[in-house]
């Protein structure tokens, strides 16, 4: 979109981070354009519907004021601006201020088959959720687990690594994982295991070599079953999940 120099040099005085005000028009382009303070002419912003509320049903109505906070600024574009910021506006400055790779501690309050809420030592509480922490499936625990259960239970104290601030949510972002070694640095294409099959599916077989370090085999004939123990060479790692073939012949050792 082409600007007038005033329109640039009115939005080159923003910058990320500050509150602004400002009252809600009718726009097509735009599912909440905003008219800022200060510049009457024209709406220069808008509200996204991923920035609007951690409460979820919150709808901006044409004439509304409302206070927000600068999350973009884009001189062709213009101002994306959150309102969810200004509603929590305590759990949004710590959420903001939580750096990468630093470590958060707290207590498991509720487990979701999408993930796991955690309710941080520091900082105040969500306004809906059980936790300001979450944990998906993937960041709980190396490997492949089988039920979230056999890695944290509810009342449980964790630590986790902060990963990324949520805005849509809300959420400190965590990984339980990353505190923990990683069991997939140390293996090496060519290694040999005597493992045991642990599932059994069309496409192959896995097979467990390590605690909580599986591999997948494939082209197995006969097929093995779930329990049998086969040795088996490490063909590709990729620091999550391993490829393996059998070693032996036949694929199958005795009990």
């Amino acid at each position: 979109m082409d600007r007038t120099s005033d329109e640039r040099e009115f939005l080159a005085t923003l910058i990320i981070g500050d509150i602004v005000e400002g009252t809600v028009v009718p726009d097509d382009r735009r599912e909440a354009a905003v008219v800022l303070d200060g510049f009457p002419a024209r709406p220069l912003a808008w509200v996204g519907a991923l920035d609007l509320s951690w409460q979820r049903r919150r709808v901006l109505e044409v004439g509304e004021r409302i206070i927000a906070e600068v999350m973009r600024v884009d001189l062709d574009r213009g101002v994306q601006l959150s309102t969810a910021a200004t509603e929590n506006p305590e759990l949004w400055a710590f959420l903001k201020a939580r750096q990468a790779g630093e470590v958060l501690t707290g207590t498991v309050a509720a487990i979701e088959p999408f993930g796991v809420f955690v309710a941080l030592d520091d900082g105040p509480p969500h306004p809906i959720y059980p936790g300001v922490g979450f944990v998906t499936h993937p960041e709980l625990a190396w490997g492949r687990i089988e039920a979230t259960t056999d890695v944290v239970q509810v009342g449980q104290r964790v630590q986790g690594e902060f990963l990324v601030f949520d805005t849509y949510n809300g959420e400190a972002r965590l990984s339980l994982k990353a505190l923990e070694p990683n069991p997939f640095l140390d293996l090496t294409v060519g290694q040999e295991f005597l493992g045991r099959v642990t599932k059994v599916l069309p496409l192959g077989v896995f097979v467990a070599i390590r605690d909580r370090v599986e591999g997948l085999v494939r082209d197995l004939d006969p097929m093995p079953a779930v329990g049998d123990e086969i040795q088996v060479t490490v063909v590709a790692v990729d620091l999550s999940k391993v490829l393996l073939r059998p070693t032996a012949s036949s694929g199958l050792l005795d009990e």
